[in-house]
């Protein structure tokens, strides 16, 4: 075990990652998010979800019911933050706030139908999106995306967790 608590992986056998890996896979990912963002405007002039509504609608369609509390916390945003935005997408019809359990003080978040309609939209919208930017890669590197997913998302997950050690640490 190593002094960090965790078990070394087969990876860490690798050794550390080269700085130029990290900033090339990190700036991959943004650039992905950011053409995906602003082609997903243009395929939908219509659509005038700000991505922060986005990514709310995206966690409480994956985790139905959250608090605002619970939800600034897997969002690693702000409690106020999340309050305001949640404040405008109650207003615009996407969310809706109710009473937990008869308990005045609690409240739950729900994606309405129209919160429902415009994610499955946006869903939609990038789908078609990648799908087309995909089918132009040689079958090799369209295989060797589609087989990342898994490891991308377990990732994600450990980048995750190694933020909430380091928020219980301070």
């Amino acid at each position: 075990m190593q002094q960090d608590g965790h078990e070394p992986t087969e990876a860490a056998a690798h050794g550390p990652l080269d700085v130029t890996d990290a900033w090339q896979l990190t700036d991959a990912i943004t650039r992905l998010r950011r053409i995906l963002r602003s082609s997903v405007r243009s395929d939908l002039p219509w659509e005038t979800l700000p991505m922060a509504h986005i990514e709310l609608l995206q966690r409480l369609s994956e985790e139905p019911e959250l608090g605002v509390s619970q939800l600034a916390s897997r969002q690693r945003l702000a409690v106020t933050t999340v309050s305001t935005l949640v404040q405008q997408m109650v207003s615009s019809g996407t969310l809706s706030r109710a009473s937990k359990d008869g308990d005045r003080r609690s409240v739950v978040l729900r994606v309405t139908a129209l919160g429902d309609e415009l994610l499955g939209a946006w869903k939609a919208a990038n789908a078609e999106r990648l799908g087309r930017a995909l089918d132009r890669l040689p079958g090799p590197d369209h295989a060797s995306l589609m087989a990342a997913l898994p490891a991308l998302v377990a990732l994600a997950g450990h980048l995750e967790a190694d933020e909430d050690t380091d928020e219980q640490a301070k």
